[in-house]
C-alpha cells in the first residue's frame, strides 16, 4: 500500500511541478480558450470552452476532477471516426477488438473485458451510455454514431454517478436534441472500395410546446478481403441507422423527451486470412502443414496482406439493435429531477467459419441470440453555493436467449483426431494405413455430420442506489465522496445436445448409467461435448470513492481519487469442463466478483492566455479475482469459460496537450503509457506452443519445452508477470490543422489542411503471451484538405492510412492446436470526398 502511494505521489509531484511551471492566473485574460486535446481538430469557428456532463451536470471539462477525453461531432466527422473502432485512434487509452459484433470487447487502461470469445454471463467493465440510457450489449459499439453532438470517454471507475457500475470507465454519448428553431444538416461521402455514406438530420417545432428531430445514417463499403472460394469480397460494411425524438416542453421547468432508434448491419462478415504457422506440442503429423499436405490442401496465400482467403463456410454478421426511451427532466427549486425509462433489444444472426480454412472441418457454426433489456433510473441533481450532490436509483433487467448450432464436416476426422504417433507416421503422410495405431482419423464418418445444438439462457437483474457529494470547503478546495449499494442476480442455462451423422444422440452414459467407452463415441463427444448446467449467482456489493481537488490558480486544477469498487460476479454460459466420468464441473459454473482498488492523481491546466491546455494523470488499479477467459486444455471441449485470476494490476500515465495560438492553426497530442500485468495467475490457458500434447502433468515446469512435437503439455500455465492481452505499453494520437481565409464560388470561407495520426506499440493478441501472436507496433496517418464557410458548408477530400501500412487488428489461435494462426488485417489506404451542409 505504501509503495502505491509513493508511486502516485511521485507522478502527482511531477504534475504539480509542471503545473507550477506553466500555470498562471488568467482571471482577466480574454484570449480564445484552448480546445480540449481531441476537440482541437475542430474548425476555428467552434472555439470555446468544452462543456461536459460527466458528473451529470453541465460544466467545463477543465473543472471536472477526473481523466476525461472529449470528442465533438465535428472532430468525429472530420477524422472519419464514425464508430468506436475508429474512435480508438483518437483516444489512445481506449482499446477495441472485434472478431464480429457479438465477440467485441472494449477496454480502458487495459481492463474492461476478457480477451477472447464473448460469454454472456459476465458484465462489461466499460459502460456505453447514449442520452443517459445504458447499452448492455457491447455489440452496440460496432454501429455507426448517429446524430452525435458530443462524446466523452471517462477513465476509471464510474459507479457513484452512473446507473450501471463500471470499473474501467464509460463512453458517454450525447446526441443532438430537438429544437424549436428549424434546422437541418446533411452529409454525403464517397470513396474507393465503393464506400458510400450518407447522414441527414432535421429538427424543428411541431407546435409552441412540441419539437421533433429525425436523423438517419447509412454506410456501405466493399469488403477488404477477397474469398476465392465464393468469388466474393468479404468483411464489408452495410449499416443503416434511424433515430427519432419528440420533445414536449409545457413550460421552462419541464422537458419530456420520447426517443426511438433502429440500427441494422447485414454484412458478409467476418472472415480471416492465413497469418502464420507455429509449432505446437501435437505430434508433427497432426500439425497444420502435415495435415494440409495429407489432404492435398494448399491455402490460397500465406501472406495475409495479399488479403486473400478461401474459407468455405457461410459468413454473416446480421446485427440489429434498437429501442425506445422516455426521459423526463424537471427543474424543482435548486435541483433537477430526472427519470429515464428505457427498453432495448438486440438480435444477432451470425454464421462463421470456425476452422479458418478452406477444408470442410467445421461446416456450420452459428449462435443466433436475442436480448431484451429494461432500465429505469431516477436521479436528483442539486447545485448550491457550497454543496452539489447527485443521488439516484437504478434498476436493470436483461434476458438473453441463444440457439446455437455447430456441425462437423468430412475433413473433421483427419484434422482433429490422431492417426498415429510421430514414430509411426512420417511427417506429411496421411497416417492412414496398416501401421496406423488409430484408424478413427482415417474414417470420415466418425465426425462427419456430428452436430451440436445449444440452448443458452440468461436472466440478469440488478438494482442500485448511488450518490455523490461535492463540498466546496473553500473557493479553491473541494472534497467529493461517493457511495453505491448494488444487488445483482443472474440465472442461467447452458444445454448442449449432440448427435452423430446418423442422428443418434452422443452421450456419456447409456440407459443404465454405465459410462460409454466406445472409441467412436468418445471421439465425437471430445469434439462436441454434451452438457447441461444451470449456474446461478447473486450478491450484494458496497463501493465508494473519494476525490479531493484544489484550484491552484483559476486555470490550474489538481486532484486525487481513491475508489474501492467491484465488478459483479458472473456465470459461465459457454460450457464448463467435465471430469473423467463426464460430469460437468459445476463448481466453476459461477465466478466471483472482481475487487477493485483504484488510485489516481492528476493536473488540469491552461496557459498562454488559454491558448494551450495541458492535462496529466497518473493511475493505478489493483484487481483481485480478475475475470478472465480460460480453456480446459482439451482439443475442442469448450469454447473457453470464465475463471478468476488471483490478481491483476494496471498502472500508467496519460498526457494531453492542445495548442491554439490563433484561429488559423491548432494542434493536439495525447499519449499514454500503460503497464497492465497479471500479478498472479496460475491456472491460465497455455499458449499454442505449449498446447496439443497429452496433459499428463499439471506443472508447467515438468512439461516438454515449448514447440516440441509430440511433447507433454501442462494442463494449465502460470502467466504471472505477463502483460494483459490487447494492451500496448505506449499509445499516441496527434493532429494539427492550418487554415487561411479565402473565397470560392462567391462564398467567403476558409481553405484548410489537416493531419491526424495514431501510434501503438506491440501487443499480445492471445490471453497468454505467445511468440506467434504478438502484433508489432504500427502508426497510421490520415490527411484531409478542404473548404468550409461560416454558414455550415464544408467540402473536403481525405486519405486514411495514407502510407498504406500493413497491420493486423487481431490474431486468433485456431482450435485443434495445429499451429495455425488466423489474422484480421486492418484497413488498407482508402480515400474519398465528403460534402457537408447545415441550414
Amino acid at each position: 500500500m505504501i509503495a502505491r502511494f509513493h508511486w502516485l505521489a511521485g507522478c502527482a509531484g511531477a504534475a504539480l511541478i509542471a503545473g507550477a511551471t506553466i500555470g498562471t492566473s488568467h482571471a482577466e485574460e480574454t484570449g480564445p480558450p484552448a480546445l480540449s486535446p481531441l476537440a482541437a481538430a475542430e474548425s476555428a469557428n467552434d472555439a470555446g470552452a468544452i462543456t461536459v456532463t460527466a458528473r451529470r451536470r453541465a460544466e467545463s471539462a477543465q473543472d471536472v476532477p477526473l481523466a476525461i477525453s472529449v470528442v465533438s461531432a465535428d472532430t468525429l466527422e472530420n477524422t472519419g471516426s464514425f464508430n468506436v473502432n475508429r474512435l480508438q485512434q483518437l483516444t489512445p487509452t481506449l482499446q477495441y477488438y472485434s472478431s464480429n459484433p457479438r465477440n467485441t470487447s472494449l477496454s480502458i487502461r487495459g481492463i474492461g473485458a476478457p480477451f477472447g470469445l464473448t460469454n454472456d454471463g459476465f458484465e462489461q467493465g466499460v459502460g456505453i451510455y447514449v442520452d443517459d440510457v445504458y447499452y448492455a450489449r457491447v455489440a452496440s459499439a460496432t454501429l455507426d454514431f448517429l446524430d452525435v453532438a458530443q462524446l466523452e470517454v471517462l477513465r476509471g471507475p464510474q459507479g457513484t454517478l452512473y446507473g450501471k457500475n463500471t470499473t474501467a470507465g464509460a463512453i458517454n454519448i450525447t446526441t443532438r436534441q430537438p429544437t424549436f428553431d428549424f434546422e437541418g444538416r446533411a452529409e454525403v461521402t464517397v470513396g474507393d472500395l465503393r464506400f458510400k455514406q450518407a447522414k441527414a438530420a432535421i429538427s424543428g417545432p411541431l407546435s409552441d410546446t412540441v419539437a421533433a428531430r429525425l436523423a438517419v445514417s447509412s454506410t456501405s463499403r466493399r469488403g477488404t478481403i477477397y474469398n476465392v472460394a465464393t468469388d466474393r469480397w468479404i468483411n464489408a460494411q452495410d449499416n443503416i441507422g434511424l433515430r427519432g425524438q419528440i420533445l414536449f416542453r409545457p413550460n421552462d421547468d419541464l422537458d419530456i423527451t420520447l426517443s426511438g432508434d433502429f440500427n441494422k448491419q447485414n454484412a458478409e462478415c467476418c472472415g480471416t486470412v492465413f497469418a502464420r504457422v507455429g509449432q505446437t506440442q501435437r505430434p508433427l503429423n497432426r500439425q497444420y502443414d502435415a495435415l494440409a499436405a495429407a489432404q492435398n490442401y494448399t491455402v490460397v496465400s500465406r501472406n495475409g496482406f495479399d488479403r486473400l482467403t478461401d474459407i468455405d463456410a457461410d459468413l454473416n454478421a446480421g446485427n440489429e439493435l434498437g429501442g425506445a426511451a422516455l426521459r423526463v427532466k424537471w427543474d424543482v427549486g435548486p435541483g433537477t429531477l430526472t427519470s429515464v425509462t428505457a427498453w432495448r433489444y438486440w438480435d444477432w444472426k451470425p454464421a462463421n467459419d470456425r476452422d479458418f480454412t478452406g477444408l470442410p472441418i467445421t461446416t456450420l457454426s452459428q449462435n443466433p441470440s436475442q436480448q431484451n433489456q429494461y432500465t429505469q433510473e431516477f436521479r436528483y441533481n442539486y447545485s448550491g453555493r457550497r454543496f452539489d450532490f447527485v443521488v439516484g436509483a437504478f434498476g436493470f433487467h436483461q434476458t438473453v436467449r441463444t440457439q446455437g448450432t455447430e456441425q462437423l464436416g468430412p475433413a473433421a476426422s483427419r484434422w482433429l483426431l490422431n492417426p498415429g504417433t510421430v514414430a509411426q507416421v512420417p511427417p506429411g503422410s496421411s497416417g492412414c494405413g496398416p501401421s496406423a495405431s488409430n484408424q478413427l482419423a482415417c474414417d470420415p464418418s466418425v465426425l462427419e455430420g456430428v452436430t451440436a445444438y445449444n440452448d443458452i439462457r440468461l436472466d440478469n437483474t440488478s438494482a442500485a442506489l448511488f450518490g455523490q457529494l461535492s463540498w466546496k470547503v473553500t473557493e479553491a478546495l473541494t472534497v467529493q465522496p461517493g457511495l453505491r449499494v448494488n444487488y445483482d442476480k443472474k440465472k442461467g442455462l447452458y444445454s448442449r445436445t449432440v448427435f452423430d451423422g446418423a442422428g443418434n444422440p452422443v452421450l456419456f452414459r447409456d440407459a443404465n448409467g454405465v459410462l460409454i467407452t466406445d472409441p467412436r463415441v468418445a471421439a465425437q463427444r471430445d469434439q462436441l461435448t454434451p452438457q447441461r448446467i444451470e449456474p446461478r449467482f447473486s450478491a450484494w456489493n458496497f463501493s465508494y470513492d473519494f476525490n479531493v481537488s484544489y484550484k491552484v490558480t483559476p486555470d490550474v486544477l489538481v486532484y486525487a481519487t481513491y475508489a474501492k469498487t467491484f465488478k459483479t460476479g458472473g456465470i459461465n454460459l459457454n460450457g464448463v469442463p467435465n471430469d473423467s466420468s463426464g460430469n460437468p464441473l459445476v463448481q466453476v459454473g459461477s465466478i466471483k466478483p472482481e475487487k477493485v482498488h483504484h488510485f489516481e492523481a492528476g493536473i488540469k491546466s491552461q496557459f498562454w492566455d488559454r491558448r494551450a491546455t495541458f492535462n496529466l494523470s497518473a493511475f493505478r488499479t489493483d484487481i483481485r479475482n480478475f475475470q478472465a477467459l480460460v480453456n480446459s486444455g482439451a482439443v475442442s471441449t469448450t469454447r473457453g469459460y470464465l475463471a478468476n485470476a488471483d490478481k491483476v494490476r494496471t498502472q500508467g500515465i496519460e498526457a494531453d496537450l492542445s495548442l491554439r495560438p490563433s484561429e488559423r492553426f491548432n494542434a493536439y497530442a495525447s499519449g499514454t503509457y500503460t503497464d497492465a500485468t497479471y500479478v498472479r495467475f496460475t491456472g491460465a490457458p497455455c499458449p499454442p506452443e505449449l498446447s496439443g500434447g497429452p496433459s499428463t502433468t499439471p506443472d508447467q515446469a515438468n512439461a516438454s519445452p515449448a514447440g516440441t512435437p509430440g511433447g507433454v503439455s501442462p494442463a494449465s500455465c502460470d502467466i504471472s508477470g505477463q502483460r494483459l492481452a490487447g494492451v500496448s505499453k505506449w499509445s499516441l494520437s496527434y493532429g494539427a490543422e492550418v487554415n487561411a481565409p479565402t473565397g470560392l464560388l462567391g462564398q467567403e470561407g476558409q481553405v484548410y489542411l489537416g493531419v491526424d495520426g495514431s501510434y501503438r506499440s506491440r501487443f499480445s493478441s492471445n490471453p497468454s503471451e505467445s511468440a506467434y501472436t504478438w502484433i508489432k507496433g504500427y502508426a497510421l496517418t490520415n490527411v484531409r484538405a478542404g473548404f468550409r464557410t461560416d454558414s455550415g458548408f464544408d467540402v473536403f477530400g481525405w486519405v486514411r492510412n495514407a502510407f498504406d501500412v500493413d497491420y493486423y487488428e487481431m490474431l486468433s489461435v485456431t482450435s485443434g492446436s495445429t499451429g495455425l494462426i488466423a489474422g484480421q488485417p486492418g484497413d488498407p489506404r482508402t480515400y474519398g470526398l465528403t460534402l457537408k451542409a447545415a441550414f
